[in-house]
């Protein structure tokens, strides 16, 4: 209980933000990753999420070559140095697929190779020339949030608020390039331009997170977030909004661990935590998560099997001329193998329905399940007799099909079948 109480004061010191430093590395981490998230959003939906990682790499020599010709480790030089080199990377990774025999995917792991080890060669040569000004350019490796200030924070408002509105400016153009870039190029859209800007966004936003989550990190918290937000919606919109929601959430985590914890660095546990929304996000989103995919499974198998047996209860009757007949399940099991347990399962199952009833050993039908049996026959019937009539399928090779395919047809397709095999006649 007492522990309890401490972590809730903790977390509303925290929350109260009192600290100007807390403050800065909070908010600052928050724009940085809302910003990236939005930008991710596109990226993933271009298939271009391995792309941002090459960028990221790509920065590292360029924060050198700007140290290395300034002496300086001004924020305005080093983030041209990396814009440079970020697009360097990406022209590269455009033109080796068109004039070489090199895959896309080749390309993104030479450039991120290459670049990466340039940058590792670049900060060797920095360390051994003794300039004092070098201290801290390792961070780009792995970043150091708890190092911004307050004029950083007005420089990540500025930037982050200009990728924003970028973003809404361009919004239905970036959409439909990620969606249908050849529609796109049809309907006269400067796709190659459009492309550009989008380009540039990417860059600076994996140029400003750097700071926070460092070089090895922010392909993760570029795709992370957008991955996440997929799994809750199909709206690009909507999906833009959880990215960069799902962003700040984790940086807030981050953030709230490193406060707790000074020795934890934030960007690594930023990096944690959005990747624990992500997993979660994958378990227990509505529709696309793994849990819910299960059940729809689930719920299939059992109907299926329901149906299954409605139909074997209603054919027999058929054959016998009695369809209220009652039957034991081992009856049931010579027309239609199945374990046992798997066939008491669905009778029971059926009779809370009051489909079915028992009476000792033996099962018949209701009336209602009666017809709903007769409704699957006809289904099935019907589906063997468009295969025949429609698509010439020789008669012993359609009743497999006809036994998947009777569980998923819905009464509009019923009658359009009905409808298109009436008009062959």
């Amino acid at each position: 209980m007492t522990l309890s109480i401490a972590f809730m004061q903790t977390l509303l010191q925290f929350l109260s933000l009192a600290d100007p430093n807390v403050r800065y590395v909070v908010l600052g981490t928050m724009l940085l990753t809302s910003s990236s998230a939005m930008v991710g959003s596109f990226a993933l939906l271009k298939k271009k999420a391995l792309v941002g990682d090459a960028i990221a790499h790509a920065v590292f020599p360029g924060v050198c070559l700007s140290f290395i010709l300034t002496g300086d480790k001004h924020p305005i030089y080093l983030t041209l140095g990396a814009f440079a080199t970020s697009w360097l990377s990406l022209y590269l990774i455009d033109i080796m697929p068109v004039h070489t025999k090199i895959k896309e995917d080749t390309a993104i792991a030479l450039v991120l190779s290459i670049t990466f080890g340039l940058g590792t060669l670049l900060l060797s040569i920095i360390q051994r020339s003794g300039n004092a000004a070098q201290v801290g350019l390792s961070n780009f490796l792995f970043g150091k949030a708890a190092a911004l200030l307050g004029d950083d924070l007005l420089t990540l408002a500025i930037l982050s608020l200009f990728i924003t509105i970028t973003l809404i400016l361009f919004f239905k153009e970036f959409a439909l390039i990620a969606f249908d870039k050849a529609f796109a190029q049809a309907i006269g859209l400067p796709v190659r331009h459009l492309e550009a800007v989008f380009t540039s966004l990417t860059v600076l936003a994996i140029v400003l997170g750097i700071r926070a989550v460092g070089i090895v990190l922010m392909a993760a918290m570029l795709i992370t977030p957008a991955a996440a937000a997929r799994l809750w919606t199909d709206q690009l919109p909507k999906m833009v909004l959880l990215s960069a929601v799902l962003g700040m959430i984790a940086s807030i985590a981050g953030s709230f661990v490193s406060y707790i914890a000074p020795g934890m660095s934030t960007g690594p546990w930023i990096v944690l935590a959005i990747t624990l929304i992500a997993y979660s996000s994958l378990l227990l989103a509505p529709r696309k998560g793994l849990l819910a995919k299960k059940l729809r499974r689930r719920r299939h198998q059992q109907k299926t099997l329901a149906e299954n047996i409605l139909k074997l209860f209603y054919e027999l009757g058929e054959r016998e001329g009695e369809h209220f007949f009652h039957r034991p399940a081992a009856q049931l099991l010579v027309h239609r193998p199945m374990p046992l347990h798997i066939l008491m399962h669905g009778l029971r199952s059926l009779q809370r329905q009051g489909l079915v009833q028992q009476r000792g050993d033996t099962w018949r039908l209701t009336e209602v399940g009666e017809y709903l049996g007769q409704q699957i026959s006809q289904r099935h019937q019907l589906w063997e007799f468009y295969l025949t009539r429609h698509l010439k399928i020789k008669p012993d090779h359609v009743h497999e099909d006809a036994e998947s395919i009777e569980h998923v047809l819905t009464p509009t397709l019923v009658r359009e079948l009905r409808k298109s095999l009436e008009n062959m006649q």
